[in-house]
């Protein structure tokens, strides 16, 4: 474990500690959505139009990691706020494309099931965080893929949409991968998304989103560098063990990370929070706790990090990466390893399964459509 691990997780006060309780954080909310909706964001963002401008084949994209240490208990305004201010500070630093953390308006609050922080939902149309956003994109020419939790009916999504740099919304993916375990309990809030992987073509380039334990499953990066994404995202949320203390994923984290970039030779790009966050029994005393660990890192196609934020005691708030790409340079490396050249698609129908067992219609057919493909060849060679 991590000395900066050690020493945010234990008793000592830490600047990058935030405590919450779930009933205030959710009046908290409503008191911040309301506001926002006063703003009159809605006008601002209907006149948004479409933009001619083609981009430069080099483009800089950012990740953003952040800490709740320092903003006001069950408070969410701070946190919106900081949000803002990152991305402002990635436009100072020349970026294109500006990536979030996951659900960063607010502390992580999957930690427990509390059924009062369902309310923390907003339909899309509804979203005061895309709103707002969208203003951002189009007044400084930016891509920023926003994730937000989503309300549609009567299910609620973890969620993305992707802003365009005229301001557009390109569309939206929802979480595939829910995970349900001590501390990490999205089961009881998210629904398995329903929308499939996606890519969009950006002004600067076209750009997979995945989220968080998303991370985890190779199908879900080779789906987006098949559908042609140049980079992929992945906002995060992800830290300690609340059920033991002395596991440090961080490196296992950025490896399997590194390994997409590398199988698929298409750089990574993933943002984390920072600091521990404490949850409130309403007593004011703690209930629980995750040290979020940051390390937001950039990949190169080869899966090497070339930028990485390693948070300690004395990191600022906000903690921004920066990296140039070249999409066309990058597509030349990509054809000339042959790796989707060589692929054989029809081999892996064992990843259709959940136990790599093929029922045997499914081996009758494999078997029936390698025999057509031959029969094929041979007409095709007289």
């Amino acid at each position: 474990m991590d000395s900066s691990l050690k020493e945010q997780s234990g008793g000592s006060p830490s600047r990058h500690n935030y405590s919450y309780n779930p009933i205030e954080l959710a009046s908290s909310f409503q008191k911040l959505k309301d506001a926002e909706e006063k703003k009159k964001l809605d006008q601002a963002a209907n006149t948004i139009s479409s933009s001619d401008q083609v981009s430069n084949d080099t483009f800089v994209v950012a990740s953003i990691q952040l800490t709740a240490g320092g903003l006001e208990t069950s408070q969410l305004e701070g946190f919106w706020n900081r949000a803002q201010e990152a991305v402002i500070q990635a436009v100072e630093k020349g970026a294109n494309v500006i990536l979030l953390p996951e659900l960063f308006l607010g502390p992580y609050f999957c930690q427990t099931q509390e059924a009062s922080l369902m309310n923390l939902a907003m339909e899309e149309d509804d979203c005061f965080i895309i709103k707002r956003m969208q203003i951002l994109a189009k007044t400084h020419g930016v891509v920023l893929p926003i994730s937000f939790f989503e309300r549609s009916g009567n299910v609620l999504y973890n969620s993305i949409v992707v802003i365009d740099a005229d301001g557009t919304v390109m569309g939206k993916y929802r979480k595939s991968h829910i995970p349900d375990g001590p501390g990490y309990q999205e089961k009881f809030y998210f629904t398995p998304g329903d929308t499939g992987f996606k890519v969009w073509k950006t002004r600067f380039g076209t750009i997979g989103v995945g989220i968080c334990w998303d991370q985890w499953f190779p199908e879900a990066a080779r789906s987006m560098a098949l559908m042609g994404a140049d980079l992929i995202l992945y906002p995060t949320a992800i830290g300690t063990e609340p059920q033991d203390a002395t596991i440090n994923s961080a490196d296992h984290w950025q490896r399997v990370m590194q390994g997409h970039a590398a199988a698929n030779m298409v750089p990574i790009v993933a943002s984390n929070r920072f600091g521990t966050e404490i949850l409130l029994h309403d007593d004011g005393s703690k209930r629980q706790q995750i040290t979020f660990y940051g390390r937001s890192f950039i990949t190169d196609e080869t899966g090497e990090i070339i930028t990485e934020a390693r948070p300690d005691e004395m990191s600022p708030p906000i903690m921004t990466l920066t990296a140039s790409y070249s999409p066309s340079k990058n597509r030349e490396t990509r054809l000339a390893w042959g790796l989707f050249r060589d692929r054989r698609p029809e081999l892996y129908d064992v990843l259709k399964t959940k136990d790599g067992k093929l029922s045997s219609s499914d081996e009758f057919n494999a078997r029936d459509e390698d025999k057509g493909a031959a029969t094929k060849k041979r007409k095709n060679s007289r």
